[in-house]
């Protein structure tokens, strides 16, 4: 019952001006987002390379609902990647876009995305980096994998998501499991039905691990999305077992989650790249992450042990 709660929330005016007015809400936010706006978001970018971190940038905002807004998050992207250029941090950070914010689900929509992504995604491979394509919820996920086919036709590094509950994942990492794809294996968060999704975590679990040994067995290069000591754990074995060298594959974790370890995964030579969001829509990125799975609730404030 707990997430439709949240979901409500995340779409009340009136929940944003009290839960953006509490005392205790702004360091909860500082920890998890990088600021409202560009210029902190580049120190952080800054302070995490100097600490041999990688780094992808998301300017918070989805699920736009005209062309202006797509249009706008487009033109925020391209001052991101300009700054990124003229900070000369495109060998260190890369972005991560949700085609939602570009448009998608306007009519026409894909072919909205696909125009403004583009153009991010021409940008990216001027000045050295890549784009990589946040997945959402199931009903976008064949357009989002027909506008990865588009873009990597000229620009080959650009990136997919694939999500481990999802009945179809397997089959996905199958197709992307190729030269020169790079795919992050998530989780997933979004409510899913059963008729698409696995629902119980166990299962879900095992679904990774097999989605995971097909991403490490092709020659493709996965990123592995996630906190969970194990699938670490997993993924540095078949990473062994596979003789893949260390450029070959990273790993992934959220701003603010497990620092400590992601400190000691790159001290320990692993590639380490941190997903870092920005900007004002902090509170509707923040609500929903807590409603696309309650759970999270709890990860979240475990989060806040100095051990994490």
């Amino acid at each position: 019952m707990l997430g439709p709660v949240l979901l409500a929330a995340a779409r009340s005016d009136r929940m944003r001006r009290v839960i953006a007015a509490a005392p205790l809400t702004r360091p909860v936010v500082n920890r998890f987002v990088a600021g409202d706006a560009l210029h902190p978001a580049l120190a952080t970018v800054r302070a995490l390379a100097a600490a041999g971190l990688d780094v992808t940038l998301d300017h918070l905002g989805e699920d736009v609902t005209d062309k202006a807004t797509a249009h706008a998050t487009r033109d925020a992207y391209l001052r991101l990647l300009e700054s990124l250029r003229d900070e000369r941090l495109g060998d260190r950070a890369e972005v991560s876009v949700k085609l939602s914010a570009f448009g998608q689900a306007l009519p026409g929509g894909h072919d909205i995305a696909l125009d403004s992504v583009r153009q991010v995604a021409e940008l990216a491979t001027e000045i050295g980096t890549t784009v990589t394509l946040d997945m959402e919820d199931h009903t976008t996920v064949d357009s989002t994998l027909a506008v990865l086919g588009e873009l990597r036709r000229e620009h080959p590094r650009t990136g997919a998501v694939l999500q481990s509950y999802l009945f179809r994942t397997e089959d996905d990492a199958r197709a992307l499991a190729t030269a020169g794809s790079r795919v992050r294996l998530v989780k997933g968060a979004y409510k899913e039905p059963a008729s698409v999704a696995h629902q119980d975590k166990k299962d879900v679990d095992l679904a990774y691990v097999r989605a995971l040994r097909i991403l490490f067995a092709g020659d493709g290069y996965p990123m592995v999305g996630s906190h969970d000591p194990r699938m670490i754990a997993i993924a540095q074995e078949l990473a062994a077992r596979g003789h893949r060298a260390p450029d070959t594959y990273e790993f992934q974790m959220l701003y603010g989650i497990r620092t400590a370890e992601q400190r000691r995964l790159a001290q320990d030579g692993a590639r380490m790249r941190i997903y870092v969001p920005y900007g004002a829509d902090w509170y509707g990125y923040f609500m929903r992450r807590l409603a696309e799975r309650p759970a999270n609730l709890a990860f979240f404030l475990r989060s806040f042990s100095p051990t994490r």
